[in-house]
């Protein structure tokens, strides 16, 4: 005998071997484009953009959400010659709440930029040194 119980938010349905005998009568329903919920990637088939896409990466609903979506937006939207240019404020509130949140927006520190910057420095002129040695031997 077929039963279902509900444990909290779970539901727990209990079947027979009759039950999985008997074909299912369930039909796929196609999926509908213009579905705001579904998957649709960043811009949804109308142009609008779909803040639930995972490829933002929570950008949206984090503690910077609403100047995240302001300054994407207005990206999004511009019709400036240069895409954009007419966010500078948008996109400055944003950096600015993100500093806020350093545990959650790290930011690139002066000190490792100032070693990436002597690595690049010193690559070539090691790579002269080599060649020199090489070609001595």
């Amino acid at each position: 005998m077929s039963y279902c119980r509900e444990e909290g938010k779970d539901r727990i349905i209990f079947v027979t071997k009759e039950d999985h005998e008997t074909p299912s009568s369930a039909e796929l329903v196609a999926d509908d484009p213009n579905d705001p919920y579904e998957d649709q990637g960043l811009i949804l088939p109308n142009g609008d953009i779909n803040w639930n896409c995972p490829c933002l990466g929570g950008m949206a609903s984090g503690p910077c959400g609403e100047q995240f979506k302001s300054a994407f937006s207005c990206f999004h939207y511009s019709t400036e010659e240069i895409k954009g240019s007419d966010c500078v404020d948008q996109f400055r509130a944003m950096q600015e709440c993100m500093q806020k949140y350093p545990d959650l927006y790290p930011q690139e520190d002066d000190e490792e930029r100032e070693n990436q910057s002597k690595d690049l420095e010193t690559t070539p002129a090691e790579a002269a040194v080599a060649k020199e040695e090489k070609g001595s031997s």
